[in-house]
């Protein structure tokens, strides 16, 4: 069984001993970029390897150009999964510390960008993997590396220039996945300009988990997306965060609801402010 958007802990522990899966440790923390060598060396699921949002998962960035996270050249990422053992063959699971609200869920949308759909994130990531009493082990796995050859999907990323143009289209919806606090200016910025994009709607990806951890169920998820977007298609929406990391998080849930074509805005809200000509709102 393939498993492409959601796997449960009783779904992993049954294929945790497949050599064709690649558990990929995806925790990290914005505060404190070299927490998550240390937790990953401190205790992982069995088997998993470290997949590090800025050693592994984020490319070049390029003052007043790029955001804080853009994704990696498709090339050298393609390299980095064939030296993690990631075959056509390969069933990837993915986790991180929050349910899939951080980076697991951008590895997610990554291994797609590339072509990849044999990947799934771990529900209530990390923290339900302990709660079912499973195992960990603080081993480093070394896997047998390989050729990863990409199919590079750009449809699934919108440019600055796409983004500026859908804000004010009614076919197109541009949503801010933060909390309605950020979206609104509030709380804790990690960029020097506060607000949201001119014309954006607020998607908080936090309502896409129950109070648990947990995935909310495909009814809700259709639900919830059917309030926000309305008659549009998925296909119109694109989604950005602060620096195109937990967006990816309404991109996976509503491919879960059976909604696919949604878009991240990889760039985000660091990349927008790169220009003062480009409006913001509070």
């Amino acid at each position: 069984m393939t498993f492409t958007t959601i796997i449960s802990v009783q779904e992993l522990k049954a294929m945790i001993d497949d050599p064709e899966v690649v558990i990929c440790d995806v925790r990290f923390s914005l505060d404190d970029e070299l927490w998550a060598k240390r937790a990953y060396l401190e205790g992982h699921i069995p088997g998993a390897l470290q997949a590090d949002l800025a050693e592994h998962l984020s490319g070049e960035i390029i003052d007043g150009v790029t955001g804080r996270r853009p994704f990696p050249d498709a090339q050298e990422f393609a390299a980095q999964l064939g030296r993690w053992g990631i075959s056509p063959d390969t069933q990837v699971v993915v986790y991180d510390n929050e349910g899939g609200l951080m980076a697991a869920s951008r590895l997610w949308l990554m291994l797609r960008w590339l072509g990849h759909d044999a990947v799934a994130v771990l529900d209530g990531g990390f923290p339900a993997w302990l709660a079912a009493g499973e195992p960990i082990e603080t081993d480093v796995r070394i896997p047998i590396a390989g050729t990863f050859i990409p199919n590079v999907r750009p449809e699934m990323l919108a440019d600055v220039t796409e983004v500026d143009d859908a804000r004010v289209l009614e076919t197109t919806c541009v949503f801010d996945s933060r909390g309605a606090e950020g979206y609104h200016g509030g709380g804790k910025y990690y960029d020097p300009v506060r607000g949201h994009i001119a014309g954006a709607g607020l998607a908080d990806r936090a309502e896409t988990m129950t109070s648990d951890g947990h995935i909310r169920s495909v009814d809700e998820l259709r639900t919830h997306y059917s309030q926000l977007i309305g008659d549009q298609q998925p296909s119109d929406i694109i989604f950005y965060c602060g620096s195109g990391v937990t967006a990816a998080q309404n991109v996976l849930a509503m491919t879960h609801a059976g909604l696919t074509g949604s878009r991240m805005y990889v760039g985000s809200w660091s990349e927008w402010i790169t220009d003062p000509r480009r409006p913001v709102e509070l």
